[in-house]
């Protein structure tokens, strides 16, 4: 993203020159060739994720605007019976199966009875609103995820994730989100060094941007402290989007899986019977046949299934999903909603109201918590609109840092030339050259995060091949 602090009289496919500390300047020298062109060609896909990131951060204090007429009703009072809540949604869609129900989080909120449907798409639901206290439907929509996110959010999370192309349009976050985090430490890097080299080492001055006379430094500051202050951001959303990858996200969830770092489930199977355990994800059609009528006593089990949650400690808003067979239970868990920390869960014998299995939020491993709370503060969920405005702020500085640099390496074209485009000139090769004690660990990072991220390793191979074959154009010109 930056062309930061290069010397304009060194040419990018000068050989190094002789030195009696060949070391010197090695790291500072690769962090900042990888920084220009990681940042150089990786930065409209950076771009793109910042812009539809920051629409997608704040997407649900929209989504309470956009769809308040389903999510918030006027009525006030005591609430009407769960199943009679649910009764009236299922007299709305009669052809649906019924999977699940999420009472209303609170007084003047509308509880969600929500089916499968097998004409949408994957992790969607239909869902009809009714008011809990005059238990009338008021409206329905497809809602999707375990979030719950009506079609503007919906849309919004997909152009974020894939540009509405589908599997292959995830590539482009993947490579955004694969690139991001080396991007930003590199410049910390050279910030860092920067800051050694100045005669006032104070870093926490640095923070901010100094008042210099000079107009390349001044941009070069700019540049480099918003991007020290996004950082801690930056880092999160580069962690957290990998985990929704294809490639990188496949390999972390093996990971997750061998170190027993995955996220837990109630189990449904009630004593005697065979049956699958909740998946905990909430989002699905499965367990429940297209077509399939739900007995109408489950329906009237609800309440004492609820209340019966409440007792053992599920006491957040929660989502009631229905048991397929006879012979499961009914799994309650704690929705993801704004402001939620924990996701507590039980199962419960809709026939006897007996808890069967209980998952507090506290026995969860603990890096099954770190990454449940890294998806949270991904979302914009963790801390509700505050989450929200911070994921906004960092979308809009990435955004600044990314023109900005973009802006510098404009700036740094030659002027006086008889070409009739030419931009910046890269920083100097040959930095690994120039240090074995580098090389063979930055060969071997290289190796091995590519071979855990492909599409980072694919592209950092592209960039090398093509800078070899630049090398080597240029050197046959200087032949010639």
């Amino acid at each position: 993203m930056s062309t930061t602090e290069v010397p304009a009289a060194h040419d990018s496919a000068t050989p190094a020159t002789s030195s009696p500390r060949p070391n010197r300047g090695a790291f500072r020298a690769l962090a900042l060739r990888l920084h220009f062109y990681a940042g150089l060609f990786v930065g409209p896909f950076l771009l793109i994720a910042a812009v539809t990131g920051g629409l997608y951060a704040v997407a649900p204090t929209i989504e309470s605007f956009v769809d308040r007429d389903l999510l918030t009703v006027d009525s006030r009072g005591p609430e009407r019976p769960l199943a009679e809540q649910v009764t009236a949604g299922t007299a709305v869609r009669p052809d649906l199966t019924l999977v699940a129900v999420a009472p209303a989080p609170a007084p003047g909120e509308t509880t969600r009875v929500l089916f499968s449907d097998p004409t949408l798409g994957e992790s969607e639901r239909r869902a009809v609103f009714v008011d809990p206290v005059t238990a009338q439907p008021v409206g329905e929509s497809v809602v999707y995820g375990s979030s719950g996110a009506l079609p503007f959010r919906a849309w919004v999370s997909q152009v974020h994730r894939h540009l509405h192309l589908g599997e292959p349009g995830r590539l482009y976050s993947e490579l955004a989100a694969s690139w991001l985090w080396l991007i930003a430490l590199a410049g910390l890097a050279l910030w860092i060094r920067r800051v050694r080299n100045r005669r006032q080492r104070d870093a926490a001055r640095w923070l901010f941007v100094p008042n210099l006379a000079n107009a390349r430094e001044r941009r070069l500051n700019w540049h480099a402290v918003i991007g020290v202050w996004i950082l801690p951001a930056a880092l999160l959303l580069s962690a957290t989007g990998l985990t929704w990858s294809t490639y990188a996200g496949a390999n972390i969830e093996t990971l997750r899986e061998n170190l027993a770092w995955t996220t837990p489930a109630v189990t449904t199977a009630l004593p005697g019977a065979a049956a699958p355990a909740e998946t905990g994800h909430g989002d699905h059609h499965g367990g429940h046949p297209a077509g399939h009528s739900v007995p109408a006593d489950r329906i009237q089990q609800l309440d004492g299934v609820l209340a019966a949650a409440r007792a053992a400690g599920v006491t957040r808003p929660a989502e009631i999903t229905l048991p397929a067979t006879d012979g499961t239970a009914f799994a309650v868990k704690e929705r993801r909603l704004s402001g939620t920390l924990t996701v507590d869960a039980a199962a419960v014998d809709g026939a006897t109201g007996t808890v069967t299995d209980r998952l507090p939020y506290s026995e969860w491993p603990f890096m099954a918590k770190m990454a449940n709370w890294g998806i949270q503060l991904h979302m914009g969920l963790m801390f509700g609109v505050l989450n929200q405005l911070l994921l906004l702020a960092a979308a809009i500085g990435l955004i600044t840092v990314i023109v900005r640099g973009y802006l510098m390496w404009w700036q740094r074209r030659p002027t006086a030339t008889a070409r009739t485009f030419a931009v910046g000139r890269p920083p100097r090769r040959g930095a690994l050259r120039r240090s074995a004690v580098l090389t063979v660990p930055a060969l071997g990072a290289a190796a091995l995060i590519g071979w855990f991220a492909p599409v980072f390793g694919l592209s950092l191979l592209a960039f090398l091949v093509v800078d070899v074959l630049v090398g080597a154009l240029h050197r046959v010109r200087l032949a010639a």
